[in-house]
């Protein structure tokens, strides 16, 4: 695997790939990373030859006062992680590569409409962030495929839409959330949960399969489930941010029609953020 920081390199190796006539596939990610995040390597392996990791803490998808200063950054565990899996290689730039002109003067991409609900409306900007440097990646990188984790719900079809709108010549895949043996979520912020609150945690997800058999089994009363989910996650010792039910295509709000659901909360447990969310047809 080649530990690739600059953009020179990184073009160096991908038109050597390409002359070859290999297939690319890109990981985007912020590091620390977790099985969750190697589910997509291998995920990608089935559709290009070649993977690149890219490993970016992105300042601009955080607020003021989240925990940019505090977030995860393992850089050499990352790597030898990656050696292992046999990544092809591990694209780890500076904040000036990815803004070369610098953040205050950088150029946006805003996705609107989807991203002004559930975690767009509880973290203002955050998706403006995510779309901008993941955007600034598919520049630098010019995969064939890119692949992001379906726990990210919300992101994932904020990233669909952006590509779709914009026509970059990319094949986004989803790839169904990678969970504990008791059902938390993997997630590189589930690591800063102290042993109590990591015993408390696996409950989001009961939560979230009560509701769908609720759903499966007919319930139409959604306002009803989501007050009644609410409740729940507060009663459990989490702090709720939004418990809701949406159309699982486009994240509008369910209607008697409606076949498929996206079932989505977001919650503190501390002062640690968690999501999670579940699928159900019906």
């Amino acid at each position: 695997m080649e530990a690739i920081s600059t953009k020179d390199e990184l073009t160096e190796q991908l038109s050597e790939w390409r002359a070859e006539g290999d297939h690319i596939a890109l990981v985007p990610t912020m590091g620390n990373l977790h099985a969750g995040h190697l589910s997509l390597i291998d995920a990608a392996r089935e559709h290009a030859e070649r993977v690149v990791v890219s490993v970016f803490v992105n300042p601009t998808q955080f607020g003021v006062d989240e925990d940019f200063d505090d977030y995860p950054r393992t850089l050499d565990r990352d790597t030898r992680r990656l050696r292992k899996v046999r990544a092809d290689v591990l694209f780890a730039p500076d904040v000036e590569t990815i803004y070369p002109f610098g953040i205050e003067q950088a150029t946006q991409v805003i996705v609107p409409q989807l991203t002004d609900t559930l975690c767009g409306a509880h973290r203002p900007g955050h998706f403006d962030g995510v779309t901008t440097v993941v955007t600034r990646l598919f520049a630098l990188v010019q995969p064939d495929v890119a692949l992001f984790g379906l726990k990210d719900f919300q992101q994932q079809m904020v990233i669909r839409r952006m590509t779709e709108d914009l026509h970059i010549p990319i094949n986004i895949v989803s790839v169904p959330t990678v969970r504990e043996e008791d059902g938390l979520a993997m997630s590189s912020r589930n690591s800063y949960l102290d042993e109590t609150q990591r015993a408390i945690a696996p409950e989001l997800f009961k939560v979230l399969n009560r509701t769908a058999d609720e759903i499966r089994h007919g319930e139409s009363d959604f306002a009803g489930l989501e007050s009644l989910m609410h409740e729940s996650i507060a009663a459990g010792g989490f702090r709720p941010e939004y418990a809701a039910i949406r159309n699982a295509s486009d994240l509008s709000e369910p209607t008697a029609e409606t076949r498929e659901f996206a079932i989505l909360v977001a919650a503190y447990l501390g002062e640690t953020r968690l999501i999670d969310n579940v699928r159900v047809s019906r």
